[in-house]
């Protein structure tokens, strides 16, 4: 499944398989002005900026080596790498990183991204207006689609200059360039001196399909006609200058310093994977390759230290979310106690028993109540509740002899454990149960508290009021929201939603609230408002305020 990871990416890369991933991004800090790069401020990625500049270039070159060497631990033999960096440290970055770990050759390219203008400041010196973007694969055998980019419109009036109900069309050469063409007359048109370029089959293929311009003169030669809406457009190489950087007032920006556009991770995903390939962007940042890969249909994994990162990723995903939508886990250091409490049966079954290092069982009855097992075999049961009772106890010791008795009778002859239990708390009907079991039958059920298996925390609280500041020349309501919240970590960022639909989910306006407050004006009738608070943790409540204007105001949680 696909997931966004809180943590630091050295640990989570070191649990993911080897050879899985079939394309690997990464946008790290670059080596350049220390303020510049702490750019969300919370404390995941204070903590790993000041390891990245605990001793200068190279201690920077170490800390980003030991990651790329599980990057390319995890790259499948066919996978690539796009390191994206900038002057400060490319070149020792190429040498002493990519060259030595993934080898000179399988180096693949330089890409050169312009994404800056010249400023005032390039009457002083050379203005750096690129980035560099260094593409390796893991071997010689790699996915490589080709790339292309739009013609420009001299181009297109130069060549495209003949139009018919299809649209604009170029005349192309329909005689063979060697002297081993195919030598036939058609519709009364010679074959010019090398032979035409195809068969006579083609040939009348292609005059059924109306891509062949045939001359008034009978003496002049057949030609190709090349739709301007059916060509790829122009080969592109390794300069990319098509590619605007994001403007103050793209629909795409977000507010983070660094964010990369769209459609530069869409050439480089397009370029270097198929659908439903595996896509891992180890600094996350913004969540533009996520975004892309699943407006792709890629598959994807996204880590970062930053909790802002992760939940500005995840609200990323929920205003674009619709029918086809992959489903996707948020990997937190702690786990919402309400939303777990409430999750779909199976789905949280399958989960905890994956979090707790075991196999869950596929089908959903039919199980003799076992729910998955160890990899020893042992079965586990889940119970998405609280406090329970003795009965489960007796249930499930025998649904475990029906399951294999053989197996279970030779566990309770080793003292060994023939069930696990995994519930949200257990009553005490349950653990007497439990331990009496084991002190007079020798049979040991271990209750497992989901506490124990995933860390759990309470969302914060979070409380709207507004205020009524009057109306403006329009006649348009102006409201002022100040959003309190309370946790015990404390409180990351609000994120706002003016329009909210319960059916559609949350879709914010503004999506990085630092303080809480905002001012919105609204027509005369009824108006739905959601505000979300993340946590230090990144977790999360929201509040519905329902308003009325020209009448009553409500709020509902």
């Amino acid at each position: 499944m696909n997931q966004i990871i809180l943590g630091d990416n050295l640990e989570v890369l070191k649990k993911i398989e080897s050879e899985t991933v079939d394309m690997v991004y990464l946008d790290p800090p670059f080596f350049s002005n220390r303020n510049y790069e702490v750019i969300w401020g919370d404390e995941g990625e204070i903590r790993s900026f000041q390891d990245r500049w605990a001793g200068g270039i190279e201690h920077y070159i170490a800390w980003l080596k030991e990651r790329v060497e599980q990057m390319h631990r995890v790259l499948k033999p066919t996978g690539s790498i796009f390191l994206h960096c900038d002057w400060h440290a490319n070149a020792e970055i190429k040498v002493e990183i990519l060259n030595k770990i993934f080898g000179y050759s399988n180096f693949r390219g330089e890409i050169i991204w312009k994404r800056h203008n010249a400023h005032n400041d390039a009457k002083k010196k050379i203005a750096v207006l690129t980035d560099t973007i260094w593409y390796y694969s893991k071997s010689k055998k790699c996915i490589y689609n080709p790339i292309y980019g739009k013609y420009d419109e001299k181009y297109i009036k130069k060549f495209y200059k003949h139009k018919d109900n299809k649209g604009c069309f170029a005349l192309d050469n329909l005689a063979k360039p060697d002297n081993k063409g195919y030598r036939y007359e058609y519709k009364g048109y010679k074959p010019p001196s090398n032979g035409w370029r195809c068969p006579i089959e083609t040939m009348t293929k292609w005059d059924r399909e109306g891509l062949i311009h045939f001359p008034k003169n009978k003496k002049h030669r057949l030609r190709f006609k090349r739709y301007l809406n059916k060509n790829k457009g122009v080969l592109l190489g390794n300069i990319w200058t098509d590619v605007t950087n994001i403007s103050s007032h793209s629909k795409e920006r977000i507010g983070y310093p660094t964010q990369k556009p769209e459609k530069l991770l869409e050439r480089i995903i397009t370029m270097s994977t198929n659908e439903n390939d595996l896509i891992l962007d180890p600094f996350v940042g913004g969540g533009t390759t996520i975004i892309v890969a699943e407006q792709q249909k890629r598959k994807w994994i996204g880590i970062d230290q930053s909790v802002q990162a992760i939940k500005i990723t995840d609200l990323r995903l929920q205003k674009d979310l619709n029918l086809f939508s992959q489903p996707y886990t948020v990997q937190l250091h702690k786990y919402d106690y309400d939303e777990l409490r409430n999750k779909k049966a199976f789905e949280f079954e399958t989960w905890i028993i994956e979090q707790f290092g075991g196999i869950p069982n596929k089908k959903q009855r039919g199980d003799f109540g076992i729910d998955g097992k160890t990899k020893e075999n042992i079965p586990i049961q889940v119970k998405r509740s609280d406090s329970i009772g003795r009965n489960v106890i007796d249930n499930f010791k025998s649904a475990i002899e029906r399951f294999d008795k053989t197996l279970y009778n030779k566990n309770i002859a080793d003292k060994k454990t023939i069930g696990f239990i995994i519930a949200f708390s257990f009553g005490r009907g349950a653990i007497a149960e439990v331990a009496r079991l084991k002190n007079k039958e020798n049979i040991i059920i271990e209750l497992i508290p989901v506490s124990k298996v995933v860390p759990i925390a309470l969302k914060p609280k979070l409380t709207v009021i507004f205020n009524d500041l009057g109306a403006d020349k329009k006649n348009l309501r102006i409201i002022e929201f100040i959003a309190q919240a309370e946790s015990k970590s404390g409180i990351e960022f609000f994120a706002w939603d003016f329009k909210y639909n319960k059916e559609k989910g949350f879709n914010p306006l503004v999506l990085l609230d630092k303080k809480g407050k905002q001012t919105q004006k609204f027509r005369a009738g009824s108006h739905e408002i959601a505000v979300k608070v993340i946590d230090n943790e990144g977790l999360e409540n929201i509040e519905i305020i329902n308003l009325q204007i020209n009448g009553k105001t409500k709020q509902t949680s």
